[in-house]
């Protein structure tokens, strides 16, 4: 059974990853500073859930926290190390951007270093489509150039995807970069569109529609991605021979055993569409606020997940209705609405 330590385990991908892995018979440690950016609540709930199952565990402590993270990665000696954990949010970033700097820079850093001393077999880490930024050509490729971010929080990403590749070459680190798309499900985090626009509706409190609703995004439900991850678990890169060696359309750097890869389910949806299929699941319109564009934000994104597919045979494919009526069927039963 390969032992796999996922940072961010408390949160709402590392949630349902920990479970897949232990469904499958992997051996889970678990590692998350429980900070309070969300309700901590919820990230407790869910690492309750995980500790019931056999063969988990997990330890309480900050990225930034050097030694505690080297004492656990020692003692449970992970093949594999999936790193999420992370200062997320786009909105977040422009009040609070030094805890970006802390928990995405210094704190990957650390997560990079335990891996290389290790000698993992394959370290995967979390990536977002916001580092595409001002790009326009769509949908996004992982072959095409991402130099202009909108956000720190998308700069400390692309910094993220930068240092790996080193130490890719360097240490010979097997290592794949994930780019999320727009992630949502039962368990999302209460920053996200979804989780605020539910609750604001049926609280009967207008939701803020930002570009007056001009907005396409790539909506990804969260079993589809963590299969994702779960299946470029086993597509371990490995250093080409020479450039040629890497096939058209293939991200794989020419000079390390390093890959980005996109995961998304490759169809855009209207904003205004999006607001549409929650009032429809909830039966109840919503008081909608038309709002600007947001500084930082994008209008659109949108995958080319055509590498996933070819590298693992998959492709996420849950209906964004479907994927809605999960979540407010959750949302409903948890909070009691």
């Amino acid at each position: 059974m390969k032992r796999v330590l996922i940072t961010g385990s408390a949160g709402f991908i590392g949630y349902y990853l920990a479970e897949l892995l232990l469904s499958e018979g992997f051996v889970v440690h678990g590692y998350d500073g429980m900070t309070d950016y969300y309700d901590v609540a919820l990230k407790r709930r869910r690492h309750a859930m995980l500790l019931q199952k056999p063969n988990f565990a997990a330890t309480e402590g900050m990225l930034e926290d050097q030694e505690l993270l080297d004492r656990v990665a020692d003692a449970f000696q992970p093949e594999i190390v999936v790193h999420l954990a992370a200062q997320a949010g786009v909105r977040y970033s422009l009040e609070n951007p030094r805890s970006y700097i802390d928990s995405n820079v210094i704190g990957t850093f650390n997560v990079m270093e335990a891996a290389r001393r290790l000698g993992v077999q394959h370290l995967l880490m979390a990536s977002t489509s916001s580092v595409y930024g001002a790009n326009e050509d769509m949908p996004f490729s992982e072959t095409e150039k991402a130099d202009t971010q909108l956000t720190i929080y998308a700069a400390t990403k692309k910094a993220n995807e930068a240092m790996a590749h080193s130490y890719a070459h360097l240490w010979d680190l097997p290592t794949t970069m994930f780019r999320f798309f727009t992630v949502y499900g039962p368990w999302g985090r209460p920053d996200l569109a979804l989780f605020k626009f539910v609750d604001a509706i049926l609280d009967d409190r207008p939701i803020d529609i930002y570009n007056h609703g001009d907005m396409y995004r790539d909506f990804t439900y969260v079993t589809d991605l963590v299969r994702a991850i779960r299946l470029l678990v086993d597509a371990v890169p490995e250093r080409p021979q020479t450039a040629e060696d890497i096939p058209p359309g293939d991200s794989l750097s020419p000079v390390a055993p390093f890959r980005v890869v996109n995961i998304g389910n490759s169809t855009k949806v209207r904003l205004l569409d999006f607001v549409e299929a929650i009032e429809e699941s909830l039966s109840k319109k919503a008081i909608r606020n038309y709002m600007p564009m947001q500084m930082g934000d994008v209008p659109a994104t949108w995958a080319d997940a055509s590498l996933l597919q070819t590298l693992t045979g998959y492709q996420p494919q849950t209906d964004i209705r479907d994927g809605i009526d999960l979540f407010v069927a959750w949302f409903r039963e948890y909070y009691r609405k």
